[in-house]
């Protein structure tokens, strides 16, 4: 399951540095797959739809930081756990109920994301 950020969120941006993936982005920001990961070209969004890893996307969220699921792998293959729900302090990162992924899709995201 990937993370997502409530309506609670103090715009602290604490979460932001801490996730591997470049999966928070700031209220308002677009965001692209490419961000913060080495894919290149197109790249198959959850949605089953086709993207360029360098379009831009528009944002998820305009008053809040938000966590865009096509990018988010609640820190498999990094860390033990989400490091966003770890360093928030209003506890305003929790489960997305909408993207339900076990570990093994995780981590295959992750190595998508993450090719070396």
């Amino acid at each position: 399951m990937a993370i997502k950020i409530t309506d609670e969120c103090i715009n602290c941006g604490a979460c932001e540095p801490e996730c591997p993936n470049n999966a928070i982005y700031e209220g308002g920001t677009e965001w692209a797959i490419a961000d913060g990961t080495s894919v290149k070209g197109a790249y198959t969004l959850m949605d089953g739809s086709t993207t360029d890893a360098d379009a831009p996307h528009e944002p998820l969220a305009v008053d809040v930081y938000y966590i865009t699921a096509n990018k988010c792998t609640e820190c498999q293959g990094f860390h033990d756990e989400p490091q966003c729900a770890a360093v928030c302090p209003v506890d305003c990162c929790v489960s997305d109920e909408q993207y339900v992924e076990t570990v093994e899709q995780l981590l295959a995201k992750k190595e998508k994301l993450h090719l070396n």
